[in-house]
């Protein structure tokens, strides 16, 4: 696809100016970013398990077996000189029921017992805060990420490829990356020059198309590795974010020679931000297998500026990582994602519906049916 350049960003007087490429202007209103501080609010599942306030209480339940026991043995006798004097037939039923009332007076006891214990439903609810930081991607398309050295077994890509699957992964999660919901994500492309790809955004679905997008720099008259260009907007695109926390994740596979900006002098800048950079030197070095447009595979002699991205990396915090295969890319990516993590306070309280009134109502009303039954239907003679 035939570009043009689009922009230098660097000027006399230390400025920084910068132009949208046509397909971020097309989608603007897709890829503006949105407020980075959430506030989610909402209720957990209910816990509907019965609690209790003073589970010790429910110890003094065992009391209602000797309860039981007692008023069993309770005194109520009529002595008979003879057994001829009994009438025949055999009990009665309330001579065989005769120990109801003294179950429903050890089963008072019990609901007493669960209601001093003070059982409970608790409901919980949660109040989670949640603050995003601002990341801008920055990402080398110059023509060396053509060459091949990042492939997998099942499948032959370039450098630029394998960091298009593994930038997916970052972004909205898979493999060994959980992903960066609360997050605001941008791209910088660069090769010769500096584009914004996309503007900070938490619309990530918009991002990783975009991202997948991006194509390897076939034009001379634009190509070229322009690190302290890129890494100079990423800062300016990071410096208008609301978040506290900035971070650059800088990736490149050759060495800075093109652009207005020296890496050391956009370190700096970033520095001066409170920006941290985390530096990637992607890809082998020395010999490289790269297809021509013909689809024929040669070598080709590539490098890596190391101690350019090392130096940046010291100057604002953050780490250098080197991948020279794609299972190292997707480790260098996973390390990075553990090391910046969305910062998350949670607020918890707890209400309580209190059900100690339903055994305390059972247990009066277990009592008077004892009461009841002892002293009418089942009664006893002295």
């Amino acid at each position: 696809m035939k570009t043009s350049p689009r922009m230098r960003y660097a000027t006399r007087d230390g400025s920084w100016k910068r132009q949208l490429p046509l397909a971020a202007n097309r989608n603007r209103s897709t890829c503006e970013p949105r407020p980075l501080r959430r506030q989610a609010e909402h209720p957990e599942q209910a816990m509907w398990a019965i609690e209790f306030r003073d589970p010790a209480l429910l110890s003094l339940a065992l009391a209602a077996i000797p309860v039981f026991l007692l008023a069993r043995r309770a005194p109520g006798r009529v002595l008979f000189s003879s057994f001829k004097l009994l009438p025949g037939g055999g009990r009665g039923w309330r001579a065989r029921l005769a120990w109801v009332p003294d179950a429903f007076l050890a089963l008072s006891l019990l609901a007493l017992v669960l209601a001093l214990a003070g059982p409970r439903i608790g409901e919980r609810m949660s109040r989670v805060q949640r603050e995003g930081i601002a990341i801008m991607m920055v990402i080398d398309t110059s023509g060396s990420m053509a060459a091949l050295d990042l492939l997998t077994p099942e499948r032959e890509r370039t450098r630029l490829e394998a960091v298009q699957d593994v930038f997916e992964q970052f972004v909205l999660g898979g493999g060994a990356l959980a992903g960066r919901p609360d997050d605001a994500i941008g791209v910088v492309s660069f090769a010769g020059y500096a584009d914004t790809a996309a503007p900070l955004t938490l619309d990530h679905e918009n991002l990783v198309a975009v991202a997948r997008n991006l194509e390897i720099t076939r034009l001379r008259s634009e190509d070229g590795t322009a690190i302290g260009d890129a890494l100079g907007l990423a800062v300016e695109r990071l410096r208008e974010s609301p978040a506290r926390s900035r971070i650059a994740v800088l990736l490149t596979d050759g060495v800075n020679n093109a652009g207005v900006e020296t890496p050391a002098s956009a370190a700096e800048l970033a520095r001066s931000q409170d920006i941290k950079v985390y530096t990637i030197g992607a890809g082998s070095t020395g010999i490289a297998p790269v297809r021509d447009p013909r689809g024929v595979l040669r070598s080709v002699p590539v490098q890596i500026d190391e101690a350019n991205l090392r130096n940046i990396a010291e100057r604002t915090g953050g780490r250098y990582f080197r991948a020279d295969n794609a299972e190292a890319l997707v480790d260098v990516y996973a390390e990075i994602d553990r090391l910046e993590r969305t910062r998350i306070t949670e607020e918890r309280s707890r209400q309580y519906e209190e059900l100690f009134a339903y055994p305390l109502l059972a247990a009066l009303l277990l009592m008077m049916l004892g009461w009841f039954g002892r002293s009418a239907v089942f009664a006893r003679v002295p």
